[in-house]
């Protein structure tokens, strides 16, 4: 039994902790020996910006306009909506804004399908995808496009960045430092070989590696980037090409979201068994494996078993009497951070447990969404915060 603690233990912390440290420490002595490839700024090819849109018409003149100020050249970029399904005003809202283009079918069948049936209208070598609730920054096609003057990049990751204020919910507080852990791996990812997994938010591809994704497809960001890489190339990520939004309302919508991503994760585990093959391409196993295949699965699988089996032991030993105590306040902050959000009482201090914990639950929770084929592949709006 003290074996199996020790073993989920170090799974645990590996996952969360562990694979960030070494792949940090990796990257740092790497560029020891590797100097800093230089990128054309001058690089222009034609892009398309692709924006799947469904029933965005609060926000969708917003997101035109943002589109519009891109600092790109307006003959080289070509802004396409895509409005499948939307019932509301949004296609008629972006047919009066001038300097777009936009394809409408009344049938929904989801994002995937949606992008599916956008590349069939795009001609440009580089194609951006991006969320209609999201803001980009002026430069940051610029930022993106310069990457593809090294012919081995397949896919350019943007970042992710939530926008938060000091008497954000714990959820919306917990998102963000969230999503800040994310970019600094992502960020450490590029640097060794390949990102594994980027934000739909804002990525990029060469149009030519695009592959038609299943239309029940859940994470397409992640299976159309990851089969980038099985074709052998690398996915870089560019920091300083952004996407902004603001966080989910309430704990409950960004839990909602959550088991959604958890959900896409194991169906995106079932699709990509051949990543494992660590005798193909390591590097790229290793990361696949560190970085999604355990977060997905086995470490929060883990964190249960840890409890009990640490109760167990406790009846033994005074020493795991203490390691149990400290399980116990870590879930119990957890918990108080639930039930003082419901009473609207923030408490930063109960933020990390609280995020931690429904980070995880949702991954459980997903995986019973995913074998009883309750996810389905349309999108749903998430409510989101007043800026």
């Amino acid at each position: 039994m003290e074996l199996i603690f020790w073993l989920l233990l170090v799974l645990v912390v590996y996952t969360y902790l562990g694979y960030a440290l070494i792949l940090g420490l990796v990257v740092k002595i790497k560029a020891l020996f590797k100097k800093k490839p230089a990128s054309n700024e001058a690089y222009e090819p034609a892009v398309t910006l692709v924006i799947p849109a469904y029933n965005e018409e609060d926000f969708i003149a917003e997101k035109a306009r943002n589109s519009l100020a891109l600092d790109y050249p307006k003959e080289k970029l070509h802004i396409l909506f895509i409005t499948d399904g939307s019932t509301d005003r949004t296609v008629e809202i972006l047919q009066d804004i001038p300097g777009v283009a936009v394809s409408h079918s009344e049938r929904r069948a989801g994002k995937s399908a949606a992008e599916n049936r956008a590349m069939t209208l795009v001609k440009s070598p580089i194609v951006i995808f991006c969320d209609a609730n999201t803001y980009l920054n002026e430069a940051c096609v610029r930022y993106i496009v310069r990457h593809y003057t090294d012919p081995k990049v397949g896919a350019v990751s943007g970042e992710k960045r939530v926008m938060s204020q000091e008497a954000d919910a714990a959820s919306a507080a917990g998102e963000g430092m969230y999503w800040r852990y994310e970019s600094t791996i992502k960020r450490w990812e590029s640097g060794l070989y390949t990102v594994v997994g980027a934000a739909g938010e804002l990525i990029s591809f060469r149009s030519n590696l695009v592959q038609d994704l299943e239309e029940d497809t859940i994470l397409d960001d992640f299976i159309q980037s990851t089969r980038i890489c099985e074709q052998g190339y690398r996915v870089v990520y560019e920091p300083e090409a952004y996407a902004a939004e603001t966080a989910s309302d309430n704990v409950g919508e960004e839990l909602k979201r959550k088991i959604r991503i958890a959900a896409g994760g194991w169906q995106a585990m079932s699709r990509l068994g051949s990543l494992l093959r660590f005798w193909k391409h390591p590097i790229l196993s290793w990361q696949y494996l560190s970085h999604r295949v355990l977060r997905w699965s086995a470490s929060a699988l883990a964190l249960p078993l840890l409890l009990l089996v640490n109760l167990y032991l406790a009846l033994h030993s005074s020493f795991y009497t203490g390691l149990l105590i400290a399980q116990l306040l870590f879930y119990g902050m957890a918990l108080l951070g639930w039930a003082l959000e419901n009473r609207r009482i923030r408490l930063k201090v109960l933020f990390v447990p609280y995020y931690f914990s429904m980070m995880n639950y949702a991954v459980m929770a997903g995986f019973l969404r995913w074998r009883k084929g309750g996810q389905k592949a349309a999108w749903e709006r998430a409510k989101r915060a007043s800026k």
